[in-house]
Formats: C-alpha cells, sequence, structure tokens
C-alpha cells in the first residue's frame, strides 16, 4: 500500500465517472469501488478494485448497508499525511492512501423512506471533506472536467481543496435536512435546516449592483418549479418577488384573475368571465401604476388576453416588463414578441390548489420566521359580523368577499376600494404606517369610482376617522377587522352615514 495511490469511487449519480475514471487511471491511480459504479466501470474495460478487497466486509453484506463503513476505508481517507506516527500506522495496518474521494447521494426526495437513507456514503464525504488538505472531495459531477484539468496541470491549489470541501458538507447538509424534515412531525422543531438547491442565477437582486439567485426546496410543489423563459428579459430579485406576489394573488381564486405587481403589491386586482376581461379591469384598476409592472395570470394567455397588453403600449404608450402565467397560446406569444423586445415573458404551470410546504417563511438578515400559510380565507367568512343597522346586500357582500381576499394580497397597513359592481379594485392604500392615511390614498385613488364602492381594511380602524373619510366619498359599504378598543366610535360614524359595515375578526396583514 505504501507507495500506491488510491481513488475511491461511489456515486448514485453516474453522469461523466467513466471519462474521470479514465483520468485518474492515467494519472496513476488506482480505483476502488462499489456495486453500481464498479459495475458501469468494469463494463468500459477499467481496471478497478471491487471495495470488498480493501474492507474485508463480505460482499453486499446486510442487504448492501456495511458495502464501505470499514476501518480501512476510513482510516485511508482520514490519516494526515504530514503527520509522521501516521505515516507509519497506515503503512504497518496496511491501510490505502486514498486521495480522492468521488461521491454523491441517492436523491432522497426522490424515494423518501428507510432504505433511502445514506450511511456509508455520507461517511466517506464527511472524512474526505474534513481532510480536504490532503484528500480531494467530488460530490458534483459537474465539477470533473476542472478537476481532472487541474490534476494533469498539477494546478490542485489549497483553495481548489476548499471549495471543493465546502461543496461536501453543503451536499452533506442538504441530504440530512431534507431526512430529518421527513421525519418530523412536529410544527416548529427546536431545530431545524431548509434544503435548498439552486436553480437560477439571477441578473441581479433587488438592485443591479446585488448579485442574486433563485433556490427551491425539494419537492416543493411551488409554480417556480415549473418557470420557463420564453422571451425578453432574464429575471431579477425584484422580478421573482413580483411574480411570487401575484401567484400569492391569483391563486385565491377560481375563476379567471389577473393583478398588476409593483414592488410586491397589487396595484390592480380583478377577476372576469375570461383572462381577457380580467386582464383588462386589472390594468384599468390604475393605469399609471401599471407602467413598468409585472402581470400574472390564473389562467392561459389566449390572443384576446395578450392584446391587453399591446394596446396598453399603442395606445398609452405605456410599458409592462415582465408577464408570468401557467401558459400562452403560440399567436399569443408571438403577439407578445413584437409589443416590446425586451418585455420577459414566463410561464409556471397551473398554480397547484393546495400548497405542499411545511412553512411560509420571512428571512429577516440572520434570523429566520417560519409560519403557517395565511390561506383558508373563504371558510372564515362564515364568522363575519354585521354591525350596524344596515346591512350589506348580496351583491355587496359578494364584492366584499373578493375585495377581502385582495386587501389580503396588499402590503400593510392596506386599505382599497372595490368597484362596486365589477369585481375590480379602484384604488389601493398600501404600505402606510397610519390607517388613515392608507384610507386616503385608496379613496384619492378611486375618485369618482369610490361612491358606492366597497371600502375594506387589513385590519382594524383605530379611531372614527376612516369611516367617516369613507362617508364623504361616498363609499357604500365596509369591512375591517374589528377588535379595536373604539369600536363602536366606528359604528357609531357608520350608522350616522347609513353605511353598512362587517367585521371580519380575522387581521389580514401581509408585510
Amino acid at each position: 500500500m505504501k507507495d500506491k495511490k488510491f481513488a475511491l469511487l461511489s456515486v448514485f449519480n453516474k453522469l461523466g465517472i467513466v471519462d474521470f475514471a479514465k483520468v485518474l487511471v492515467n494519472l496513476g491511480y488506482r480505483i476502488i469501488s462499489t456495486g453500481g459504479t464498479f459495475e458501469v466501470l468494469q463494463k468500459e474495460n477499467i481496471a478497478v478494485t471491487p471495495i470488498e478487497e480493501i474492507t474485508g466486509n463480505p460482499r453486499d453484506s446486510f442487504d448492501g448497508r456495511m458495502k464501505t463503513i470499514s476501518f480501512q476505508i476510513e482510516s485511508g481517507i482520514l490519516y494526515d499525511r504530514q503527520n509522521k506516527s501516521h505515516l507509519e500506522q497506515a503503512n504497518n495496518l496496511k491501510v490505502p492512501q486514498i486521495d480522492l474521494v468521488v461521491c454523491n447521494l441517492y436523491p432522497f426526495e426522490q424515494k423518501p423512506g428507510i432504505e433511502t437513507i445514506d450511511v456509508g456514503g455520507p461517511t466517506m464525504i464527511r472524512a474526505a471533506a474534513k481532510n480536504h488538505q490532503n484528500v480531494l472531495v467530488v460530490v458534483d459531477p459537474g465539477d470533473y472536467e476542472k478537476i481532472a484539468r487541474a490534476m494533469e496541470n498539477k494546478e490542485v491549489t489549497d483553495e481548489l481543496r476548499q471549495q471543493l470541501a465546502a461543496k461536501a458538507f453543503y451536499h452533506l447538509s442538504f441530504y440530512d435536512s431534507q431526512i430529518g424534515n421527513f421525519f418530523s412531525k412536529e410544527k416548529f422543531p427546536k431545530e431545524v435546516t431548509v434544503p435548498l438547491k439552486r436553480t437560477n442565477v439571477l441578473r441581479y437582486g433587488e438592485n443591479p449592483h446585488q448579485q442574486g439567485a433563485l433556490y427551491l426546496i425539494p419537492n416543493t410543489n411551488s409554480p417556480f418549479t415549473k418557470l420557463k423563459h420564453l422571451w425578453g428579459r432574464e429575471l431579477s430579485g425584484t422580478n421573482i418577488g413580483d411574480i411570487q406576489a401575484g401567484i400569492e394573488t391569483v391563486r385565491q381564486f377560481k375563476g379567471p384573475a389577473a393583478c398588476v405587481i409593483k414592488h410586491l403589491s397589487p396595484c390592480g386586482i380583478a377577476t372576469g368571465k375570461d383572462a381577457r376581461e380580467a386582464l383588462y379591469y386589472a390594468i384599468e384598476a390604475d393605469p399609471v401604476s401599471a407602467f413598468g409592472g409585472v402581470i400574472v395570470l390564473n389562467k392561459v394567455m389566449d390572443l384576446k388576453a395578450a392584446r391587453n397588453v399591446a394596446t396598453f403600449k399603442n395606445e398609452r404608450e405605456e410599458n409592462i416588463d415582465i408577464v408570468a402565467v401557467p401558459d400562452v397560446t403560440p399567436d399569443a406569444l408571438e403577439l407578445l414578441k413584437k409589443v416590446r423586445k425586451s418585455m420577459g415573458v414566463y410561464t409556471f404551470g397551473e398554480i397547484p390548489l393546495n400548497r405542499n410546504g411545511k412553512w411560509d417563511l420571512k428571512y429577516f438578515a440572520g434570523a429566520v420566521l417560519l409560519q403557517d400559510f395565511d390561506d383558508n380565507v373563504k371558510e372564515s367568512f362564515a364568522a363575519w359580523k354585521m354591525v350596524t343597522k344596515n346591512k350589506p346586500t348580496k351583491e355587496q357582500l359578494k364584492q366584499m368577499q373578493f375585495g377581502f381576499k385582495c386587501v389580503k394580497a396588499v402590503r400593510s397597513n392596506a386599505v382599497i376600494v372595490i368597484d362596486k359592481d365589477i369585481p375590480m379594485t379602484r384604488g389601493i392604500g398600501s404600505g402606510q404606517t397610519s390607517r388613515v392615511g392608507a384610507t386616503k390614498i385608496a379613496l384619492e385613488q378611486a375618485g369618482d369610482f369610490a361612491k358606492g364602492g366597497i371600502l375594506i381594511s387589513d385590519s382594524f380602524f383605530p379611531f372614527d376617522d376612516s369611516v367617516k373619510m369613507a362617508a364623504k366619498a361616498g363609499i357604500g359599504a365596509i369591512v375591517e377587522q374589528g377588535g379595536s378598543l373604539r369600536d363602536q366610535l366606528s359604528i357609531d360614524a357608520a350608522d350616522e352615514a347609513g353605511i353598512p359595515m362587517v367585521f371580519t375578526g380575522r387581521r389580514a396583514f401581509r408585510h
């Protein structure tokens, strides 16, 4: 063993492993391998030693649970080549000098269960990563060519070794975190890790001077798993946030729904008999703010719907930055291409009815909030209370329920005005530090459409000032959370104006 150098190859993903093994043989390495990897290499006439010849373990003992775990293998990876005592022990114990470990793990997300939990693989990877100053550890087939070139040119640097070790530990963490989350039945475990895999390097983050990348949780049914770029600009972090905000808005509606998003908050939301009508109303809700916005639909964009985007450009001389929809018909795509060369067109497939994620995560620079998703809105309608003398009509109640789904999607403090007849927003006051400020913005934006419209707040009114402003603007009905110490003042103000008011008993903050 003293004058021989070994490479241990044991991979689930066998892409490129044969060519890499040939390079290693040419560089004088003896190949040790296991199971399926051994068979692949042997078929290609590559000289390979079965691992049991090194370990002394019976082949496939305990159904293969003990293929690689052994004193000989782990010692051969772990001993310190700069330590004279280690070198003497390795020689006396006939421990092979394993200078390279190539191992990647079974993708647990494809078939989670007891028998797909790898023990030997992670042990070898961890040992090699710990001893990376002496041992190269390779977990990504995408690195084979780079590493082969570095080895052939004798340019294996300490920096490269450390990079590979870091990637190896991330690979282990990604793998183990999936297993922990698979077994855990606790809603909020004391310790938790969230596995993430990079899917896109973005054009930039929130601003051009910030780099950014998109990561996904394994097995998520998020529409981002099917995100497809059809035309125009690449995505930025801002675009990603706006598309997500749009998806969260339109997923609440069974029928055709559309929204235009700016800076994570809608500037127009509407439903309609088809995608064309929904998008028309969503743009008309606030065409000024729609400039440079992101359009999101919950239905396929056909040619009729695409013409709304063309009209917005040609007649108003306004642009849309991103169109993100479940799918787009070929003729609609051709039209969108002609509207604006740089406008990004993306599809994300059908929005799933139910999420399969455990948590809604929010990151705060070193801290992460894990919480339930704010879903099941429809079930909450049964708990609404009619608190004024005048009660809303059936038509008003229908608009109220549509509007509550809308206000849920708006950044807090949020107050919105819904058209009295059409399921569309007419005024949106979002992201304000005072509720009366949000009310003022929503009413001013709605203008004459406030008359007979529905005013909806995402929380309670702490004073009666917002109700009085709504009455002065001619609002036809009000929806708010209720629960303020001064609720009676708001109720009295609504009664005095003859405005029906409903308490939802449910706050709808979005930050």
